[in-house]
C-alpha cells in the first residue's frame, strides 16, 4: 500500500484529473480539481514497465490510484483527463503500450502518457518551456521553445550513447575501486569508501559478493551519495568521475539549447532527480558555467518539489488548450508546487 496524504480532505463537484509521475523507484500520483487545487496524493513503489513487468506494474498503478480517488472524491468518482509522465516512454511504441495499459485501468475518461522529462520540465520551468535535465538513476534530457517546438534524446542507455545518473557514476566508483586495488588503475579513497558502504572489507571481497549473489547488482546506484563525498574530500578520481557527470548534462543542456535555438534566450534549466540532491557546489559550478558558455541568460531551477507537479499542470494546460478552463496562472502554478512540496516533506 502506498503513502498518501489528503489535501482539501473532499472533492467537490469540479472535474478532477489525474497526474501521474512514475520513475524507476517509485510513482507519486496526484489528484486535483480543474483550478488546480491539490486534493490529494499518494506515493507507492515503482510501475515502470522496464524495472517490473507491465501487468505487475500496472497492477500496482491500478491499486494506487484507485485508494486515492475512492478516499479523496468516492469510489464513483473519474477524474477527465489522467497525464502520466513516466520513464521508459522513449519511442511512439512505448507511449501506445502504457497509454493503453492505463486506459484499460478505467482510472479516467482520456489517458496521455509522456516521457518523464516533460513532466519535470512543466513542474519547474514558470513560463512551460526551457531544459529539464533529470538525473536519477539514469540521465535524461527534454527541451520546450516557446513557440512549442520539442526535443528530446531516445534516454536508453548506452546504445543512445548515455552516461551518467546515479547509477553511472555508482559502477564508475566500483570500477575504479577494483582497478585501483589490483593496479590497473590510480590509488583512491573509493577502495576503502566503496567496498566499507557494502559492508565488506576490499574491492576484490565485494567483486566476490556481487558475482555470486550476495550483494544484488540493483544495490550499486545507492552508493552515489558516496562519490559526492569522497570528491569533497579530495580524492581526484572521485572528483574526475563528479567532473565527467557535470560535463554530460551541460552536453545533454547545451545540444537542447543549439536545436532549439535558445542561445539568447532567458532559458530556464530545470534540475530534477535523485542526483541533483547533492550539495556538491564544484559539481554546480562546472555545470553551470559549461551552460552559460552556451546560452549566457540561463537560468537554473533546483526542482525541490516532486515532478507529479508537471504532470498535472500538464493536464489543466490540456483542459485551457480545450477551453474548459483560463490557461494556468502562475499563482495557481505557485500554489500547486506548494502543496505537492508539502506533501513530498510527509511522504518521504
Amino acid at each position: 500500500m502506498g503513502q498518501r496524504s489528503g489535501v482539501t480532505g473532499a472533492a467537490d463537484r469540479e472535474p478532477l484529473v489525474l497526474g501521474i509521475d512514475g520513475g524507476n523507484s517509485k510513482v507519486d500520483i496526484a489528484l486535483a480539481d480543474a483550478r488546480g487545487r491539490l486534493l490529494g496524493a499518494i506515493r507507492g513503489l515503482t510501475v515502470s514497465h522496464q524495472a517490473v513487468e507491465l501487468d505487475v506494474g500496472m497492477a500496482r498503478l491500478g491499486e494506487l490510484a484507485r485508494q486515492l480517488i475512492r478516499d479523496i472524491a468516492g469510489a464513483a468518482s473519474r477524474p477527465g483527463l489522467v497525464v502520466a509522465t513516466l520513464a521508459g516512454a522513449d519511442y511512439p511504441e512505448d507511449m501506445r503500450l502504457l497509454e493503453r495499459a492505463i486506459t484499460r485501468l478505467e482510472l479516467g475518461r482520456e489517458v496521455v502518457v509522456l516521457n518523464d522529462t516533460f513532466g519535470a520540465l512543466r513542474a519547474g520551468a514558470s513560463a512551460g518551456w526551457g531544459v529539464g535535465l533529470v538525473c536519477g538513476q539514469g540521465i535524461n534530457a527534454a527541451a520546450i521553445a516557446p513557440n512549442g517546438r520539442q526535443a528530446r534524446f531516445p534516454g536508453i542507455g548506452d546504445v543512445s550513447g548515455d552516461w551518467g545518473g546515479g547509477g553511472g557514476i555508482a559502477m564508475a566508483a566500483l570500477q575504479a575501486a577494483v582497478r585501483g586495488a589490483d593496479g590497473r588503475g590510480p590509488h583512491t579513497s573509493l577502495e576503502q569508501a566503496v567496498p566499507h558502504f557494502f559492508g565488506v572489507k576490499t574491492p576484490a571481497a565485494l567483486t566476490r559478493a556481487f558475482y555470486f549473489g550476495r550483494i544484488p547488482e540493483a544495490r550499486i546506484s545507492s552508493l552515489a551519495p558516496i562519490v559526492f563525498e569522497q570528491a569533497a574530500a579530495g580524492d581526484e578520481v572521485a572528483r574526475g568521475i563528479i567532473d565527467r557527470l557535470a560535463d554530460e548534462l551541460a552536453a545533454m543542456a547545451n545540444a537542447l539549447i543549439r536545436r532549439l535555438h535558445l542561445t539568447r534566450r532567458e532559458v530556464e534549466v530545470v534540475l530534477a532527480g535523485g542526483v541533483f540532491w547533492t550539495r556538491h557546489e564544484p559539481f554546480y559550478e562546472r555545470l553551470y558555467q559549461q551552460v552559460w558558455g552556451a546560452a549566457p541568460r540561463a537560468r537554473f531551477v533546483h526542482l525541490d518539489w516532486p515532478p507529479v507537479t508537471g504532470a498535472v499542470l500538464l493536464a489543466l494546460d490540456e483542459i485551457a488548450r480545450r477551453g474548459a478552463r483560463p490557461p494556468v496562472s502562475a499563482d495557481e502554478a505557485e500554489s500547486l508546487r506548494q502543496a505537492l512540496r508539502d506533501w513530498d516533506r510527509i511522504a518521504r
